[in-house]
């Protein structure tokens, strides 16, 4: 499939977004359905409404790049840094407890997966005309 690269940022920008804007807008709500989000600490709606708008712009440099590769590219490479970092983390905080492999389990794909895609892309769809 042509452009594939594209659809895949494009379906990781919805996907982003949708969770944001429920951080955003929705933030007790978003912690009670989230697994795990209760086990680490009180909730803390304007910490929450901060983590919607990251997730909101990873979401706008994925759909920035969807639209316009060459252009987009640099703020896709940001939002996977970002997310990339936040997976590392719960890695992280996963060895420390418990339960880690549980703990890796449930945020697979929320999580270690919503870092993994955007990181490949910026690493090996770098549109050509960059010179990256």
């Amino acid at each position: 499939m042509r452009h594939w690269d594209r659809y895949l940022a494009g379906l990781m920008a919805l996907l982003l977004a949708a969770n944001g804007v429920v951080m955003l807008f929705a933030p007790l709500g978003w912690y009670d359905a989230v697994p795990g989000v209760p086990t680490t600490g009180p909730f803390n709606p304007h910490f929450v409404r901060d983590i919607g708008a990251i997730y909101v712009m990873c979401a706008l440099g994925l759909a920035w790049f969807a639209r316009r590769p060459a252009t987009g590219w640099a703020a896709m490479a940001a939002a996977a840094a970002w997310l990339t970092m936040h997976a590392a983390i719960h890695v992280y905080d996963a060895t420390c407890g418990a339960s880690p492999l549980a703990d890796i389990q449930r945020d697979f794909v929320g999580v270690y997966l919503f870092a993994a895609v955007p990181l490949a892309l910026a690493l090996f769809r770098k549109p050509a005309d960059l010179g990256v």
